[in-house]
């Protein structure tokens, strides 16, 4: 339905309503312009048109293009579901990337299925606020003697037909603000689904490094036992490297645990059922890290434009004001029109009776001064959370820009310098053991060394890989927690290998 400069109702004079209700109201309309008035009325509530949620989906996809890749969709038939479940089956054959996972949450989550159809519930409860009450109908039939009377009232809200071009306006503004909530509960989910997939792969190649670790302080606490046993190690020396052996064990089993929980966690954002977490397949090891880190320019205060929590609070400012004089008219006011035909029939004869009614709620005892507080109240409180917004996000952006560079020189410091060095290390090693210049629990110590050094490069990257997709969802959406500095190892002590 579009108000301009007329009401625009395709198709209306072809609906049963019209034909079966036209006549009545046009019959007992012909000389009263009141009810003609009433007929408008409530022919306009019929010609409203209904929230098309197939379009917000696609404006989603528009606004959250990096995030959805235009994929989003509400599947609403057994053809859709069927589609969704069949590319489900694909991704699942492979081993899933980053890419792949975001692809199989919008297609398979029925979190996002509720988040979408959520918003469609909410988009429509706003536009039904602009609606035009049905109009109510009255019959009475009342008898006095001889003296038979048949009334009939056909009433409305005066008041909701005159506020309908405001009251269109709020409704519209409510339904932009439940689709910037769409956008960004779709943006804020897959950035969750983005971090669940770097913790899941993360936590699996760290439990590889962890075994191997375990390994290693086996195959020490082993030698130490055996040394031992022919004399050539204390009972001090054994219990060192029986303890840190016992320590990989409790590690290893941590490791476990960890990577478990953070592939059930991906399992949980992917909305997989038993047979498809079964199928799930993940890569061996985080991608590389980017040749280059993204540049401080796509930081910028024109991002801060494209903010989601910016865009709403300034939909909540506008509606605030736009809805405060309606409010206060419909809480001061309540008018209602009505056209009466009323018949009568005394001694055989009959005449018939037309007029109409006006009822108005008179404001003798709340003149409106609380309401109107509390509505100024309203605005204002929507103006600071505007402000508080634009202040913060500018201040979000920079802390996650921060966090994103951060983490990048850290991995790349590691990937670059540390673990070349702890290699190289690791090869001069075997030679000095080779040689005889060292033994073999000097070897596998450093041996655990190196490993060590692997796994908080893995940290580095995870952390990494956490802060882009936090700072991607910064960038559109809400900010989301990060951290800059890589987690702790969690790897055993090296022993002392002092005799």
């Amino acid at each position: 339905m579009k108000i301009s400069k007329g009401i625009v109702m395709p198709g209306l004079t072809r609906h049963p309503w019209w034909r079966a209700n036209v006549q009545w109201i046009a019959g007992q309309a012909r000389n009263d312009k009141a009810h003609i008035l009433a007929a408008v009325a409530a022919l306009l509530v019929s010609g409203c048109a209904s929230i098309d949620i197939d379009q917000a989906v696609k404006e989603t996809n528009v606004i959250a293009r990096d995030h959805t890749d235009g994929r989003l969709e509400l599947s609403r038939t057994p053809a859709q579901a069927q589609a969704r479940q069949q590319l489900a089956r694909q991704l699942l054959a492979e081993p899933l990337g980053m890419d792949g996972t975001v692809q199989l949450a919008l297609a398979n989550s029925p979190a996002m299925q509720s988040l979408i159809a959520q918003s469609w519930a909410d988009m429509t409860a706003a536009d039904q606020q602009s609606r035009i009450a049905n109009p109510v109908f009255s019959f009475e039939r009342t008898r006095l003697g001889t003296e038979l009377e048949l009334g009939r009232l056909l009433s409305f809200g005066l008041l909701d037909l005159l506020t309908l071009p405001q009251r269109r306006v709020v409704a519209d503004n409510r339904v932009a603000q439940a689709k910037a909530q769409l956008a960004a509960g779709v943006v804020e989910q897959v950035a969750r689904v983005r971090q669940a997939w770097v913790q899941a792969v993360a936590s699996g190649q760290k439990l590889t490094y962890a075994a191997q670790v375990k390994d290693a302080a086996e195959a020490s606490a082993e030698l130490a036992r055996r040394m031992q046993q022919v004399g050539n190690f204390t009972r001090l020396q054994r219990a060192r490297q029986h303890a840190f052996y016992a320590d990989a064990t409790a590690q290893l089993a941590l490791a476990q645990h960890a990577a478990t929980a953070a592939r059930e966690e991906l399992v949980r954002q992917l909305g997989l059922d038993d047979a498809q977490a079964a199928q799930l397949k993940l890569p061996e090891r985080l991608p590389d890290l980017p040749k280059e880190p993204r540049a401080a320019a796509d930081v910028s205060a024109a991002a801060l434009q494209q903010r989601l929590d910016i865009r709403l609070a300034r939909l909540q400012l506008e509606g605030a004001g736009n809805a405060q004089g309606l409010e206060l008219a419909n809480s001061l006011f309540d008018t209602e029109l009505g056209v009466r035909h009323d018949t009568i029939f005394d001694h055989g004869e009959r005449a018939n009776r037309r007029g109409f009614e006006l009822s108005i709620r008179l404001p003798l005892f709340d003149g409106g001064a609380a309401a109107r507080a509390a509505m100024d109240a309203q605005t204002l409180a929507a103006a600071a959370r505007y402000d508080a917004a634009v202040r913060g996000a500018a201040s979000h952006l920079r802390e996650s820009y921060s966090a994103y560079r951060t983490a990048h020189d850290v991995a790349r410091h590691y990937r670059d310098e540390i673990v070349p060095l702890r290699k190289t290390m690791a090869e001069e090693n075997v030679l000095r053991y080779n040689g005889m210049l060292i033994g073999v629990f000097e070897l596998l110590a450093d041996t655990r060394e190196q490993i060590a050094g692997v796994v908080s490069a893995i940290d580095a990257q995870q952390q990494f890989w956490l802060a882009d997709a936090g700072l991607s969802a910064a960038l559109i959406g809400k900010p989301m927690a990060t951290s800059a500095a890589p987690s702790a190892t969690g790897a055993p002590t090296r022993p002392d290998e002092r005799h």
